[in-house]
Protein backbone atom coordinates (compact mmCIF):
# COMPACT_ATOMS: atom_id res chain seq x y z
CA UNK A 1 0.00 0.00 0.00
CA UNK A 2 3.01 2.18 1.00
CA UNK A 3 4.65 1.49 -2.40
CA UNK A 4 1.46 2.89 -4.38
CA UNK A 5 1.16 5.94 -2.54
CA UNK A 6 4.70 6.69 -3.25
CA UNK A 7 3.97 5.76 -7.08
CA UNK A 8 0.83 8.25 -7.28
CA UNK A 9 3.29 10.77 -5.35
CA UNK A 10 5.81 10.51 -7.73
CA UNK A 11 3.50 10.85 -10.75
CA UNK A 12 1.23 13.67 -9.16
CA UNK A 13 4.37 15.74 -8.09
CA UNK A 14 5.14 16.01 -11.90
CA UNK A 15 3.76 18.54 -14.11
CA UNK A 16 2.75 16.24 -16.86
CA UNK A 17 0.41 14.87 -14.51
CA UNK A 18 -2.14 17.80 -14.07
CA UNK A 19 -1.48 18.64 -17.71
CA UNK A 20 -2.34 15.06 -19.11
CA UNK A 21 -5.33 14.67 -16.73
CA UNK A 22 -6.93 17.90 -17.52
CA UNK A 23 -6.67 17.64 -21.13
CA UNK A 24 -7.77 13.61 -20.89
CA UNK A 25 -10.71 14.30 -19.03
CA UNK A 26 -12.09 17.40 -21.05
CA UNK A 27 -11.74 15.44 -24.22
CA UNK A 28 -13.50 12.69 -22.86
CA UNK A 29 -15.81 15.09 -21.61
CA UNK A 30 -16.34 16.81 -24.58
CA UNK A 31 -16.60 13.41 -26.76
CA UNK A 32 -19.59 12.58 -24.20
CA UNK A 33 -21.44 15.79 -24.48
CA UNK A 34 -21.48 15.65 -28.26
CA UNK A 35 -23.08 12.10 -28.27
CA UNK A 36 -25.33 13.11 -25.19
CA UNK A 37 -26.54 16.72 -25.56
CA UNK A 38 -27.72 18.51 -22.92
CA UNK A 39 -26.98 21.26 -20.74
CA UNK A 40 -26.15 19.06 -18.12
CA UNK A 41 -23.21 17.48 -19.88
CA UNK A 42 -21.50 21.03 -20.78
CA UNK A 43 -18.21 19.54 -21.33
CA UNK A 44 -16.81 22.06 -18.66
CA UNK A 45 -19.25 20.89 -15.77
CA UNK A 46 -18.11 17.07 -16.26
CA UNK A 47 -14.48 16.82 -16.77
CA UNK A 48 -14.58 19.36 -13.67
CA UNK A 49 -16.37 17.06 -11.69
CA UNK A 50 -14.46 13.84 -13.15
CA UNK A 51 -11.24 15.54 -12.19
CA UNK A 52 -12.31 16.17 -8.56
CA UNK A 53 -13.68 12.78 -8.20
CA UNK A 54 -10.15 11.28 -9.45
CA UNK A 55 -7.92 13.61 -7.47
CA UNK A 56 -10.16 12.70 -4.22
CA UNK A 57 -9.81 8.72 -5.01
CA UNK A 58 -6.22 9.00 -5.63
CA UNK A 59 -5.63 10.71 -2.44
CA UNK A 60 -3.96 13.63 -4.83
CA UNK A 61 -4.14 17.50 -3.23
CA UNK A 62 -4.96 20.34 -5.44
CA UNK A 63 -1.31 21.58 -4.68
CA UNK A 64 0.18 18.72 -6.80
CA UNK A 65 -2.58 19.07 -9.68
CA UNK A 66 -2.18 22.88 -9.98
CA UNK A 67 1.81 22.27 -10.86
CA UNK A 68 0.67 21.58 -14.17
CA UNK A 69 -2.76 23.27 -13.99
CA UNK A 70 -0.92 27.03 -13.95
CA UNK A 71 0.82 25.67 -17.32
CA UNK A 72 -2.29 25.31 -18.89
CA UNK A 73 -3.68 28.25 -17.07
CA UNK A 74 -0.45 30.30 -18.91
CA UNK A 75 -2.26 29.84 -22.09
CA UNK A 76 -5.32 31.81 -21.01
CA UNK A 77 -3.23 34.97 -21.98
CA UNK A 78 -2.59 34.12 -25.78
CA UNK A 79 -6.12 32.51 -26.29
CA UNK A 80 -7.73 36.10 -24.66
CA UNK A 81 -5.65 37.96 -26.95
CA UNK A 82 -7.02 35.55 -30.22
CA UNK A 83 -10.38 37.03 -29.28
CA UNK A 84 -9.34 40.07 -30.55
CA UNK A 85 -9.03 38.51 -34.38
CA UNK A 86 -13.05 38.13 -34.58
CA UNK A 87 -13.76 41.20 -32.62
CA UNK A 88 -11.55 43.01 -35.63
CA UNK A 89 -13.59 41.30 -38.45
CA UNK A 90 -16.47 42.76 -37.01
CA UNK A 91 -15.63 45.87 -36.13
CA UNK A 92 -17.29 47.99 -38.97
CA UNK A 93 -20.38 46.22 -37.43
CA UNK A 94 -19.30 47.42 -34.20
CA UNK A 95 -18.48 50.92 -34.66
CA UNK A 96 -21.37 51.75 -35.76
CA UNK A 97 -23.47 50.14 -32.75
CA UNK A 98 -20.62 51.50 -30.16
CA UNK A 99 -23.20 53.58 -28.17
CA UNK A 100 -26.17 50.88 -28.11
CA UNK A 101 -23.22 48.26 -27.27
CA UNK A 102 -21.77 50.42 -23.81
CA UNK A 103 -25.65 51.13 -22.47
CA UNK A 104 -25.80 47.23 -23.00
CA UNK A 105 -22.92 46.58 -21.30
CA UNK A 106 -23.15 48.74 -18.56
CA UNK A 107 -26.73 48.06 -17.74
CA UNK A 108 -25.80 43.91 -17.61
CA UNK A 109 -22.58 45.24 -15.38
CA UNK A 110 -24.73 47.08 -13.20
CA UNK A 111 -27.50 44.51 -12.60
CA UNK A 112 -24.92 41.59 -12.27
CA UNK A 113 -23.74 43.38 -9.64
CA UNK A 114 -26.32 44.09 -7.40
CA UNK A 115 -29.14 41.40 -8.10
CA UNK A 116 -27.16 38.53 -6.71
CA UNK A 117 -25.48 40.61 -3.86
CA UNK A 118 -28.85 42.18 -2.90
CA UNK A 119 -30.48 38.77 -2.92
CA UNK A 120 -27.73 37.43 -0.35
CA UNK A 121 -28.42 40.79 1.28
CA UNK A 122 -32.13 40.02 1.68
CA UNK A 123 -31.77 36.44 2.87
CA UNK A 124 -29.37 38.12 5.78
CA UNK A 125 -26.03 36.42 4.26
CA UNK A 126 -23.21 37.61 5.98
CA UNK A 127 -21.64 41.47 4.72
CA UNK A 128 -18.22 39.58 3.29
CA UNK A 129 -20.84 37.15 0.99
CA UNK A 130 -22.19 39.85 -0.09
CA UNK A 131 -19.38 42.13 -1.08
CA UNK A 132 -17.82 38.26 -2.55
CA UNK A 133 -20.55 38.52 -4.76
CA UNK A 134 -20.30 41.85 -6.63
CA UNK A 135 -17.53 40.95 -8.97
CA UNK A 136 -19.08 37.80 -9.77
CA UNK A 137 -19.68 38.19 -13.89
CA UNK A 138 -15.98 39.28 -14.49
CA UNK A 139 -13.55 37.04 -15.02
CA UNK A 140 -11.73 35.69 -12.21
CA UNK A 141 -8.07 37.75 -12.16
CA UNK A 142 -10.36 40.99 -12.19
CA UNK A 143 -12.93 39.87 -9.92
CA UNK A 144 -10.21 38.60 -7.39
CA UNK A 145 -8.44 41.82 -7.16
CA UNK A 146 -11.82 43.69 -6.69
CA UNK A 147 -12.94 41.21 -3.62
CA UNK A 148 -10.13 42.24 -1.99
CA UNK A 149 -10.28 45.87 -2.83
CA UNK A 150 -13.78 46.07 -1.41
CA UNK A 151 -13.28 44.04 1.85
CA UNK A 152 -14.79 41.06 0.31
CA UNK A 153 -13.12 37.05 0.09
CA UNK A 154 -10.80 36.48 -3.17
CA UNK A 155 -11.04 33.25 -3.40
CA UNK A 156 -14.81 32.83 -2.39
CA UNK A 157 -15.47 35.22 -5.35
CA UNK A 158 -13.48 33.36 -7.91
CA UNK A 159 -16.13 30.14 -6.58
CA UNK A 160 -18.57 32.40 -7.40
CA UNK A 161 -17.58 33.49 -10.73
CA UNK A 162 -16.59 30.36 -12.03
CA UNK A 163 -20.13 29.04 -11.19
CA UNK A 164 -21.69 31.93 -12.86
CA UNK A 165 -19.57 31.01 -15.82
CA UNK A 166 -20.38 27.37 -15.90
CA UNK A 167 -24.31 28.05 -15.93
CA UNK A 168 -24.21 30.91 -18.17
CA UNK A 169 -22.16 28.59 -20.74
CA UNK A 170 -25.08 25.71 -19.76
CA UNK A 171 -28.17 27.88 -20.19
CA UNK A 172 -27.30 31.15 -21.57
CA UNK A 173 -28.38 30.47 -25.40
CA UNK A 174 -31.42 28.24 -24.58
CA UNK A 175 -32.19 30.71 -22.07
CA UNK A 176 -31.76 33.64 -24.51
CA UNK A 177 -33.96 31.42 -27.24
CA UNK A 178 -37.00 30.67 -24.58
CA UNK A 179 -37.48 34.64 -24.12
CA UNK A 180 -36.78 34.93 -28.65
CA UNK A 181 -33.48 36.43 -28.43
CA UNK A 182 -31.83 35.14 -31.00
CA UNK A 183 -29.74 38.13 -32.27
CA UNK A 184 -26.23 37.49 -32.58
CA UNK A 185 -25.07 40.65 -31.15
CA UNK A 186 -27.66 40.26 -28.48
CA UNK A 187 -26.62 36.95 -27.80
CA UNK A 188 -23.25 37.69 -27.76
CA UNK A 189 -23.34 40.82 -24.86
CA UNK A 190 -25.61 38.71 -23.17
CA UNK A 191 -23.11 35.98 -22.62
CA UNK A 192 -20.01 38.30 -22.30
CA UNK A 193 -21.41 40.18 -19.89
CA UNK A 194 -23.23 38.17 -17.43
CA UNK A 195 -20.77 35.20 -17.94
CA UNK A 196 -17.01 36.44 -18.58
CA UNK A 197 -14.65 34.30 -20.43
CA UNK A 198 -16.31 30.89 -19.99
CA UNK A 199 -19.28 32.41 -21.71
CA UNK A 200 -17.23 33.67 -24.10
CA UNK A 201 -16.22 29.98 -25.25
CA UNK A 202 -19.91 28.88 -25.31
CA UNK A 203 -20.67 31.98 -27.31
CA UNK A 204 -17.68 31.02 -29.59
CA UNK A 205 -19.34 28.07 -30.52
CA UNK A 206 -22.55 29.51 -31.16
CA UNK A 207 -20.52 31.76 -34.25
CA UNK A 208 -17.66 34.15 -34.72
CA UNK A 209 -20.33 37.23 -34.62
CA UNK A 210 -21.54 35.81 -31.39
CA UNK A 211 -17.96 35.29 -30.10
CA UNK A 212 -17.02 38.97 -31.21
CA UNK A 213 -19.35 40.24 -29.44
CA UNK A 214 -19.30 38.16 -26.22
CA UNK A 215 -15.13 38.78 -26.32
CA UNK A 216 -16.05 43.30 -26.28
CA UNK A 217 -18.59 42.63 -23.98
CA UNK A 218 -16.24 40.49 -21.02
CA UNK A 219 -14.09 43.03 -21.87
CA UNK A 220 -16.21 46.03 -21.22
CA UNK A 221 -17.89 44.90 -18.33
CA UNK A 222 -14.72 43.97 -16.67
CA UNK A 223 -13.76 48.05 -16.94
CA UNK A 224 -17.18 48.96 -15.71
CA UNK A 225 -17.09 46.51 -12.54
CA UNK A 226 -14.07 47.68 -11.86
CA UNK A 227 -15.04 51.36 -11.85
CA UNK A 228 -18.43 50.85 -10.09
CA UNK A 229 -18.03 48.05 -7.69
CA UNK A 230 -16.68 50.29 -4.99
CA UNK A 231 -19.68 52.42 -5.10
CA UNK A 232 -22.34 49.43 -5.25
CA UNK A 233 -20.28 48.32 -2.38
CA UNK A 234 -20.70 51.46 -0.09
CA UNK A 235 -24.22 51.11 -1.34
CA UNK A 236 -25.08 47.54 0.04
CA UNK A 237 -22.85 47.96 3.35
Amino acid sequence: MSSYSDTISQISNQPVFGVALTLGAFLVARRFHSRHRSPLTHPLLTSSIAIIVLLKILGVDYAAYNRGGQLISFLLGPATVALAIPLHRQSPRIRRQRLLISCSCAAGAVAAMLVASMVVKLISGDTRLVLSMIPKSVTTPIAMEISRIIGGVPALSSVFVVLTGLLGAMFGPELLAVFNITSPQAVGLALGTAAHGIGTGRALQEGEQVGAYSGLAMGLAGLIVTLLAPMVAALLV
